[in-house]
């Protein structure tokens, strides 16, 4: 079994800074590429920031400048640095990674349950 753990979400003001963390944990032979994901309700999942095993990143439009993503191979855990937070920010973040578990012989993608991320004033 695999599982991935998210944390950091809540409630900031608009302008302000959250970081969130996912870390995989159980029967992991190697973890692929991660990311973070975020869906609002009634609306398709969509990619907020990816990392490759060996650090390369990817963003969508709307973060670009504002959030970071990093990992940590040794630790298989995964960060996102979100500073200048908007309104329109705030909504649930899902951590994804591809990961091939022990005596396994493909790749699956996993998903964390979500964390919440609320912008307000």
């Amino acid at each position: 079994q695999v599982q991935l753990v998210e944390s950091g979400g809540g409630l900031v003001q608009p302008g302000g800074s959250l970081r969130l963390s996912c870390a995989a944990s159980g029967s992991i032979y190697t973890v692929y590429n991660m990311g973070w994901y975020r869906q609002a309700p009634g609306e398709s999942r969509e990619l907020v920031a990816t990392i490759t095993s060996i650090g390369n990143t990817n963003y969508a439009d709307s973060v670009k400048g504002r959030f970071t993503i990093s990992r940590d191979n040794a630790k298989n855990t995964v960060w996102l640095q979100m500073n200048s937070l908007k309104p329109a920010d705030s909504t649930i973040y899902y951590c994804n990674a591809a990961i091939m578990r022990y005596s396994a012989f493909a790749v699956a993608d996993y998903w964390g349950k979500g964390t919440l991320v609320t912008v307000s004033s």
